[in-house]
């Protein structure tokens, strides 16, 4: 029976010829039936990909032979399905593409990288030395997602900063406004899925006098393997694909307050409006209700 796996990786290096990376990969994902998204920029690369276990295993292997991706990161979980012909149920499609970011904060002049990744990010902390950390420091230490509000509605570390943000481009304006300068004398731990955003958006607030800027290594992926429910992490962690979210353990907290009811849920889901690209934390029952702004049209 074929074994369905997702793989979740990028790596920040300079990259003279995106286009060239693109082609290899794009026909490297073709020959081997996988399905996903891959983005590529002059900094780097960035994406996930799915498929039957022995093609995603023959992917890795070449992507590893390329130099600038060795030492990749390359984060492993369970997909849901894969047919006859090893196509993961969990994408529709293989898109591979070249952008000016592989993150879209909407600043590529602002990032430097090198052969060793983004220059002047925040300190990376393992998930012991976030504990440590934390055990260290008590209550000064300030978390700070990374992410958009609506993955953040389903999932997020204790007491963490939420920035009210629908895209990532919506961070670096808001960091410019001046809202969160009152943490610049704090530590400050930002974190996101598998930690590409952090990578960034550590970068970007320690160019903005962040002070102390450390950012989770290997995201919210890597801390609940290692800790699963049972540390500083509540809820689901939402993902960009088919399965939606994910959760680390069968004890879970479901911190997802339901858009329609208020009901507590760990679901997202897309408005029914097919005109409408919104989505929300929403229930089983309210899956079918659109959002506030096409309630009126049904």
């Amino acid at each position: 029976m074929p074994t369905p796996k997702i793989v979740l990786f990028y790596a920040f290096a300079p990259l003279p010829d995106p286009e060239a990376i693109r082609l290899w990969q794009r026909d490297l994902g073709e020959a081997l039936h996988l399905r996903g998204r891959i983005l590529i920029s002059p900094h780097g690369i960035n994406g996930t990909l799915g498929g039957d276990l022995p093609a995603v295993k023959k992917w890795l292997r070449s992507f590893r032979a390329y130099a600038p991706f060795r030492d990749a990161d390359v984060k492993w979980s369970e997909g849901t399905a894969v047919d006859a012909d090893g196509y993961s149920a969990d994408f529709p499609k293989l898109s591979v593409k070249v952008r000016d970011e592989i993150v879209s904060f909407g600043a590529p002049g602002e990032l430097q990288v090198d052969e060793r990744g983004v220059v002047g990010g925040g300190a990376r902390l393992s998930p012991d030395a976030l504990h440590e950390l934390v055990a260290e420091r008590g209550d000064d230490i300030v978390f700070f997602d990374g992410r958009n509000a609506l993955e953040a509605g389903i999932g997020r570390f204790r007491g963490a900063i939420v920035p009210d943000v629908e895209t990532t481009r919506d961070f670096v304006g808001l960091l410019d406004s001046g809202a969160y300068d009152d943490l610049k004398g704090r530590p400050v731990v930002t974190y996101c899925t598998g930690g590409i955003r952090c990578e960034v958006l550590s970068s970007l607030m320690a160019a903005r006098g962040f002070g102390e800027v450390y950012q989770l290594e290997g995201g919210i992926v890597r801390y609940g393997e290692r800790f699963g429910d049972d540390g500083l992490w509540d809820g689901s962690l939402y993902v960009f694909d088919g399965r939606g979210s994910v959760d680390f353990s069968d004890h879970a907290a479901v911190v997802g307050v339901c858009a329609g009811c208020g009901a507590a849920t760990n679901r997202t889901a897309n408005c029914p409006d097919p005109s409408c690209r919104h989505q929300a934390v929403v229930c089983a029952t309210c899956v079918a209700v659109p959002c506030a702004e096409h309630a009126t049209a049904v």
